[in-house]
């Protein structure tokens, strides 16, 4: 599904090149700035995330949002209106999701919350308006907090030591987050989408001997990349 989402970005960017040449050369003349134009930089890129991301609550929420605020731009919705059923649209939507979310999860809740309860010796790494590039080759992992603000933090993990199950917490707000993890572990990923993703390349089948690195991720104009 991500390589769909990265298709269709590659369409709509090929798209609006189009148009912009032929209505350069005189060949079309249409008018990509109509009347709620700006709507499709919140719509294009939540509906896109649709097929790139794994928590896809987000993404429908501002998709919607884009879709309303386009239709209250061309007149077709009474903006006053919206405004009022914006909020409890927001808290349906999310309810929805944390209803669906537990009957699938329910499973492995109780995994979740150990690994988020037993973090002690977790570590700290803070990338802002900077870079951190941290190996754990031949040393033992524990856990860790990765926070990438306008910057850019890489956890390499490949020849690290792993004895049981951990957790990883990643904030990615307008930067990036690369996690390399060792192929004898399990991965299961959370994620908190707006306009932002996780790429998960590492996913393989589930090992019941095998430890787990449970990620939680929040991404906002930014992406976590798990390789």
């Amino acid at each position: 599904m991500k390589k769909f989402g990265n298709i269709l970005w590659g369409i709509v960017l090929i798209g609006i090149g189009l148009i912009i040449g032929l209505n350069s050369l005189g060949i079309t003349d249409i008018n990509i700035f109509f009347r709620g134009w700006w709507t499709l930089f919140i719509i294009i890129p939540s509906f896109i995330e649709l097929f790139k991301s794994e928590n896809k609550t987000w993404s429908i929420i501002w998709l919607v949002i884009g879709i309303v605020l386009l239709l209250c731009s061309q007149r077709i919705l009474d903006f006053s209106m919206v405004a009022k059923l914006i909020f409890p649209f927001i808290l349906i939507v999310i309810g929805l999701s944390i209803l669906f979310k537990d009957t699938f999860v329910k499973k492995n809740a109780e995994k979740w919350k150990k690994a988020a309860t037993d973090r002690v010796e977790a570590q700290d790494y803070c990338a802002t308006f900077g870079e951190i590039n941290q190996n754990f080759a031949g040393k033992e992992f524990k856990g860790a907090n990765l926070d990438a603000i306008f910057g850019s933090v890489n956890l390499n993990l490949k020849e690290a030591t792993i004895n049981h199950d951990q957790m990883i917490k990643a904030n990615a707000i307008f930067g990036g987050i690369d996690i390399i993890t060792p192929p004898n572990v399990n991965i299961e990923v959370k994620s908190t989408p707006i306009f932002g993703g996780v790429s998960n390349k590492a996913k393989t089948d589930y090992h019941e001997n095998l430890p787990t690195i449970y990620l939680n991720c929040f991404c906002m104009f930014g992406g976590v990349t798990i390789k």
